[in-house]
């Protein structure tokens, strides 16, 4: 039975939103209803999306820019400066995207479909916040909710993990208002993310595929790897997406998590908690990953994928 899925992302800075797409994409058991892009230059972003989505042979999927601005307007907001390089082409940088908003259309299509459908959020939570403060009921019409973000920081890899992690500190308010929604989030944070790394190697299975598609990915790693100096990737946006997807990789715990928007040194972090009366649980959040297995799960399908057959 398929999977209906919505899609949020900042797709076109770090490499790893591309590759969670590519994941959606190659697992035959999702219905991939549209892409909504969030963060900066959105219309760039759903450009990079309709690309992908071209080359795999699905333009058929629809994608549609969100809110380039975090609610508290003066927070700057962060661009790599590399984002469509190495992809777009030509006229694609100006390519038309649609004038529908991602935020709209994302409120219309899980309350046409009410208990159906997945929300995984693998950039800011700016549109998925401004949905629920025009339909707060969304939180009841939503199937389940699983978010890349955050860090939990009570894990034995904790003093190796920043106090806040950059999908929440880039809009901790909208991320505030999604975990206190009254829904539980399933949180996929860096705990778990930072143990599932590509390599050239894998990479270079990836490529080996031999399909427009696969190159583009190859290409999009390869200058991720330029611009981090580094020749390794974590697999952050794709583990969240195998969550979504019910694959058994990650172990939760019911926690509480509250987000800090006014600490000086800890703007943006996720406290978690054990719940209490006062301070129920409002959040699966993943603390132990089966890494290798998840890596080797992620190179056999996305590597295995032939678009359009």
């Amino acid at each position: 039975m398929a999977i209906p899925v919505i899609l949020d992302t900042d797709i076109g800075s770090d490499v790893d939103d591309a590759l969670a797409l590519a994941l959606l994409l190659a697992t035959p058991e999702v219905e991939l209803l549209g892409v909504c892009t969030v963060y900066g230059d959105v219309a760039c972003r759903a450009r990079i999306a309709q690309k992908l989505l071209r080359l795999a042979g699905r333009a058929d999927i629809p994608v549609f820019p969100g809110a380039g601005r975090p609610l508290s307007l003066d927070r700057a907001v962060w661009w790599g400066g590399h984002e469509g390089e190495g992809l777009l082409e030509g006229d694609e940088w100006q390519e038309p995207v649609r004038e529908d908003h991602a935020v709209d259309w994302m409120i219309d299509m899980i309350m046409a479909r009410p208990g159906e459908i997945t929300l995984v959020t693998i950039g800011p939570m700016t549109n998925v916040a401004l949905a629920l403060l025009r339909e707060p009921r969304l939180a009841q019409n939503v199937k389940a909710i699983v978010s890349m973000g955050g860090v939990a920081r009570i894990t034995d890899n904790a003093l190796d993990l920043p106090v806040a992690e950059h999908n929440i500190r880039c809009d901790p308010e909208a991320a505030r208002i999604v975990f206190e929604a009254g829904w539980s989030v399933t949180m996929i944070g860096l705990d778990v993310t930072m143990r599932v790394l590509i390599t050239r190697e894998d990479v270079k299975r990836i490529g080996a595929a031999g399909t427009p598609f696969h190159a583009a990915l190859e290409r999009l790693i390869e200058r991720w790897f330029q611009f981090v100096r580094r020749d390794w990737t974590a697999l952050h946006d794709p583990l969240a997406v195998a969550t979504a997807l019910g694959k058994p990789f990650v172990t939760c715990q019911s926690l509480r998590v509250d987000v800090e928007t006014e600490g000086r040194i800890t703007d943006g972090a996720t406290v978690v908690r054990r719940p209490s009366a006062e301070l129920p649980a409002n959040a699966q959040v993943a603390l132990a990953v089966e890494a290798d297995a998840f890596v080797r799960y992620y190179v056999d399908q996305v590597s295995g994928f032939r678009p359009g057959a």
